[in-house]
C-alpha cells in the first residue's frame, strides 16, 4: 500500500538523511554501542513550568559519566505531561548544552510518540528543527480494538516515509494498552532504511536476541549491519548484551549513569565476575526505580544530588515516609555511583 504522506530521503544512521520540510540536508550523529539515557524533564517548585537551567545541567552530568546518547521526551521525561512547544524547548536546551560542554557529537533521540500517523510525523519535523538527530517512536494505541491485523506496521512505514530523521521502534506494552510487537514485526520493519533501530522495554531478552540475529545489530565489539537492538532497562544490560544486543536505553542512567556505563563497559572487555557483580547492584537499584516510578526516583535524585524536584501534577507527590524509603532503596546504587 502506497503511503498517503510525503517521502524523506532516508538511509542508515551512519549516511544523510534529507528532510522534506527544510532545504539542506540533515546528517545526523552516529549512534554507537553503550548506554543512552532518556532523561528527565524538571519543573520550577510551585508553576510547574519547565526548569530549563536544571535541565541543561543534568544532561551535562549525565553526559560527562560517559554515556553514547541522550533521549528527550521519553516517559521518564514526561512527554505526556509536556505541549508541543515544551517538548521542542527541552529539546533545543538539550542539545545547546551539550555542545557548550563539548559534546557535540552525542546524538540526541527525541521521544515522538503519538495517536494519530500525522502528529508523529509532526513531532519527527518537530523534532528535526528543535535539534533531534533520531526519533524514538511507541505504535499508537486508544483506538487498538479498531486496528487491523497490519494497522501497527503501516503505521511504523508511514512515520519512516515521511519522517526527516531516523527512527527507533520504541516497544512498550505496559505504556501502550498491551500492544507488543513480536521479534517479526520488528525485523521485517527494520529493512525500511529509515528505521535505524528499537528499544525494548518489554523485557523479553528472547525476542531482543532473535531481533539482533536478524538484523545483524552493532555491538560493542562489532559494526555489523549498524542496526541498534536495544535493550530498555538496566536490569537486564548483561543479558542484552549477552544474546547481541547492543546496548541500552535506561532511565536510571539519570540517577547512575556512570554505574551502567561501567556495567557495559566490563562485560565488553570480558571481564565477566566483576560485570556480574555489578549487574546485581544495578538491578536492585533498578527495581527500586520500577518501583517507585517517575516520583521515587526524583525524590532520590533531591535527597542524594539536590536536585529532582516532583513529577507534573496529577502524579503524587511523595510523603515523607515515602522519601525515606526511596532514599533506603537506592542507598547502595547511590554510594557506588558516587565512588566511581
Amino acid at each position: 500500500m502506497d503511503s498517503v504522506y510525503p517521502h524523506s530521503q532516508y538511509s542508515r544512521s551512519s549516511e544523510s538523511t534529507a528532510a522534506s520540510s527544510v532545504d539542506d540536508v540533515h546528517i545526523p550523529r552516529p549512534l554507537i554501542p553503550g548506554v543512552i539515557v532518556p532523561a528527565m524533564t524538571f519543573y520550577e517548585p510551585y508553576t510547574e513550568d519547565v526548569d530549563q537551567e536544571t535541565v541543561a545541567q543534568h544532561v551535562v552530568r549525565v553526559a560527562d559519566a560517559g554515556v553514547v546518547g541522550i533521549a528527550t521526551q521519553g516517559s521518564n521525561g514526561e512527554a505526556v505531561h509536556l505541549t508541543h512547544q515544551e517538548r521542542r524547548s527541552v529539546t533545543k536546551t538539550t542539545r545547546k548544552a551539550l555542545d557548550d560542554a563539548g559534546y557535540q557529537s552525542i546524538p540526541i533521540i527525541v521521544g515522538c510518540g503519538a495517536q494519530s500517523t500525522r502528529e508523529t510525523i509532526e513531532l519527527c519535523r518537530e523534532a528535526l528543527t528543535s535539534g533531534g538527530d533520531y526519533a524514538l517512536v511507541l505504535p499508537p494505541s486508544y483506538y487498538s480494538p479498531m486496528y487491523r491485523s497490519d494497522t501497527v506496521m503501516e503505521f511504523f512505514q508511514d512515520v519512516a516515509d515521511a519522517s526527516p530523521i531516523p527512527i527507533l521502534i520504541y516497544n512498550y506494552p505496559a505504556a501502550v494498552g498491551g500492544i507488543d510487537l513480536d521479534s517479526d514485526m520488528i525485523a521485517q520493519l527494520s529493512k525500511h532504511l529509515n528505521i535505524v533501530g528499537c528499544k525494548l522495554t518489554c523485557g523479553n531478552t528472547g525476542k531482543l536476541g532473535r531481533i539482533a540475529s536478524a538484523v545483524d545489530a552493532t555491538t560493542p565489539w562489532d559494526a555489523n549491519s549498524g542496526f541498534m537492538a536495544m535493550g530498555g532497562s538496566a536490569d537486564f544490560i548483561i543479558p542484552t548484551l549477552a544474546v547481541g544486543g547492543s546496548g541500552v536505553i535506561c532511565g536510571l542512567g539519570n540517577i547512575a549513569p556512570k554505574a551502567c556505563v561501567k556495567l557495559v563497559n566490563l562485560y565488553a572487555a570480558g571481564k565477566m565476575k566483576e560485570a556480574k557483580k555489578l549487574q546485581a547492584v544495578v538491578a536492585r537499584g533498578d527495581w527500586a526505580a520500577i518501583s517507585g516510578g517517575i516520583v521515587g526516583a526524583k525524590s532520590v535524585m533531591q535527597t542524594y544530588f539536590g536536585y529532582g524536584g516532583l513529577a507534573r501534577r496529577p502524579l503524587p507527590r511523595p510523603t515523607k515516609d515515602e522519601m525515606l524509603k526511596y532514599a533506603k532503596d537506592f542507598k547502595e546504587l547511590v554510594d557506588l555511583e558516587t565512588s566511581l
